[in-house]
């Protein structure tokens, strides 16, 4: 189940990124860090943002973004720069971009059979997160 994540613990994953994340992609973490959402024909489940704040956080968030992204690197053609931010459980990503160090409001899907990536929203606010 979603909750609120603290900023500071948002920042502390930009930091580790070393770029801040979209606005509308921050906005909607800060008020429900994971959830799901449908997209297409597919459903996606939201990787949360890791929170050290107590224990029972540190259990929920366990599959954090950070983490999801170091896994699909393992994977084979996982675009350089690219933040997972959703699975659909079949393998593939939603995903966002990162250029010049600069991390792109676009979402897009990266297929983990082929590595072929497809924009899928121009931003996160318009995807309707459950």
């Amino acid at each position: 189940m979603p909750f609120e994540l603290p900023e500071d613990q948002l920042e502390n994953t930009e930091n580790e990124l070393g770029a801040k994340l979209p606005t509308a992609y921050r906005s909607s973490m800060l008020k429900s860090n994971g959830g799901y959402a449908c997209i297409g024909e597919e459903d996606w489940d939201f990787y949360p943002i890791k929170d050290l704040s107590d224990r029972k956080r540190i259990s929920r968030t366990c599959n954090h973004i950070l983490s999801e992204t170091a896994s699909c690197r393992e994977f084979g053609y996982f675009p350089e720069g690219a933040i997972a931010i959703a699975g659909n459980g079949c393998g593939d990503q939603l995903i966002l971009l990162r250029e010049a160090g600069i991390i792109l409001d676009k979402v897009s899907v990266w297929s983990h059979e082929d590595g072929s990536i497809s924009e899928v929203a121009p931003d996160f606010s318009a995807i309707e997160k459950q």
